[in-house]
This record gives structure tokens, sequence and C-alpha cells, in this order.
């Protein structure tokens, strides 16, 4: 059995774990609420740029004179995973989730006899995709002096995706992140991001609308789909940044609980064997006393 003193140790070392919770999940819930504004206040842009991307897909047929963001290079042998993630931990499962959901589909695609690559955002995915497969990873973006994810960023990152597709580095790229649901609730999310799928409503009758666009519409599209991909990288970092303000958030609560929780035991233990002292002491004394 635990000394008083070593019990009276662990309730302080307790206790001052729970206040650092405390103050982290109180930090988190501020952070939260800017994030989740900015994650939802780009989500009508992206949305409203996928339907002009679909209104000018269905205007086109798409062949080899095409883009090659739109086109593709007439293979899908080798795909590109880009696995965002944090810099920090404390955050629950929010990082594991996306690893695990960009694992399971490499090892899709591997049984399918597909090449699979690895280009990494943040610090806290390398570890575990290093173990499985350090030789597949082709590239990794730091994050660690980025206070805020913003649009710079998310241009850098396109800017060197682009830069490998052209230079046959892939085929397909899918991109791998945490979409926002609530402070309880993220949702891992893949997407694939390069070659450009075709948004859904994009042709049809919706698709023939009377809207004339001067230049042609293969010249307007060509100039779209950069900015289309920044801003779906750019989307997914802001998701990813209220996603794991609203796990940290949530670990941290249960953190805290989990503290008090322990706190109150181990008061009850400290209390008990701090009796069971003084009973004895009392015995000690009262036999020695009779045997005089």
């Amino acid at each position: 059995m635990a000394s008083l003193k070593e019990l009276k140790g662990r309730i302080n070392s307790v206790k001052s774990t729970q206040k650092i919770t405390k103050a982290k999940q109180m930090v988190a819930a501020a952070k939260l609420r800017k994030a989740q504004a900015a994650a939802e206040a780009a989500r009508p842009y992206a949305a409203r740029l996928a339907e002009v991307m679909g209104s000018l897909a269905g205007k086109i047929t798409v062949s080899e004179n095409s883009p090659k963001l739109l086109a593709g290079t007439g293979s899908d042998q080798v795909h590109l995973l880009v696995v965002a993630n944090s810099d920090k931990g404390l955050a629950g499962a929010f990082n594991s989730n996306i690893v695990k959901a960009a694992k399971l589909k490499a090892q899709e695609l591997l049984a399918q006899g597909k090449t699979v690559r690895f280009y990494l955002v943040g610090r806290k995915g390398r570890a575990p995709i290093r173990r499985d497969y350090a030789k597949s990873i082709v590239a990794q973006f730091d994050t660690t002096e980025v206070r805020e994810p913003g649009y710079a960023e998310a241009e850098r990152i396109a800017d060197e995706l682009v830069t490998l597709y052209e230079k046959g580095g892939f085929d397909v790229a899918h991109l791998f992140y945490s979409r926002f649901r609530s402070a309880l609730l993220q949702e891992p999310t893949a997407q694939q991001i390069i070659p450009v799928p075709a948004p859904a409503g994009g042709s049809g009758a919706s698709g023939a609308a009377v809207v004339e666009y001067e230049p042609d519409e293969e010249e307007i599209l060509a100039a779209l789909l950069p900015r289309y991909l920044r801003t779906q990288i750019f989307g997914a970092l802001l998701e990813n940044s209220a996603s794991e303000q609203g796990a940290s958030m949530t670990a941290m609560d249960n953190a805290t609980r989990n503290a008090g929780e322990l706190i109150n035991k181990l008061t009850i233990q400290y209390n008990r064997s701090r009796q069971a002292a003084i009973t004895t002491e009392l015995i000690e004394i009262i036999a020695g006393a009779e045997a005089l």
C-alpha cells in the first residue's frame, strides 16, 4: 500500500495535470470558434466555384488537348496520397483517424497492383506513415512555423503538386483531411484532386444554360483549374484546423473529468490510509498504557 506521503504527492500531481488540461480545453474552445467560422465561410465559395467548373466542363469535350489537370495523364497507375495532419498532439484520435484512412486507401490501391506515393502535410502524420511506407514518401510540407493555415500555404502546396504532376511523378492525387461536423464529430475525408474530377451537375440540360463565356470555355477552364485546386486544398486546411480544435477541446474535457475522478479516488484512499494510521497509533498508545 502506498504511504501517505506518496498518496499526497500523487494527488498534487494529478491536480497540476488537471489545471493544464483545463487551460488547454479553454484555449481550444476559444480557437474553435474562430476556426469554425473560417471553415464555414470558405464552403460557399468552394461550392460556387464547383458549380462554375461543372458548367464549363459540361460545355466541352475532354480530350488529349484539354488541360492536363482535367484530362489526366491517360493512366491511373501511380497514385499520390496527400495526407494533411497537424503539428501538435493532444487532440484525441484526430491525426490517427486521417492516417488510418490514408493507409486503408494505400492498401486498397496496392492490392489492385497500383503504385502508391505519399505527400505529407504537417508533422504528426509522418512517423506512423514512415513506419510502413518510408520508401514511398516523395515530399513533406512543413507547417511548424505556421500559426494558422492560410491561402498562401494552400497555394504553395498546390504549386508543388502541380510541378510534381507535370514531371510525371504521379497520375492521380487524393487528398486526406478531417471535415469538421461539430466539436464532437470530425469526419476523415478523402477526395480526388488531380486530375480535377468534373463536378456533378456539369452536363445535361442544366449545363446548357443561357451563359456565354468570353473567351471560350476551355481557356477559362485552364485558368480556373489551378485556382480550383488551391481552393480545395485551402478548404481542407481550414476544415482540419477546426477539426483539430474541436477534437482537442473534447479530449481535454475528457482528461479534465478523468483527472477529477482520479483525484476523488486518491483522496478517499488517502483519508482511509490516514484514518487507519491514526487508529493504529491510538491502539499502540492504549496498549502501552495498559501494560504499565
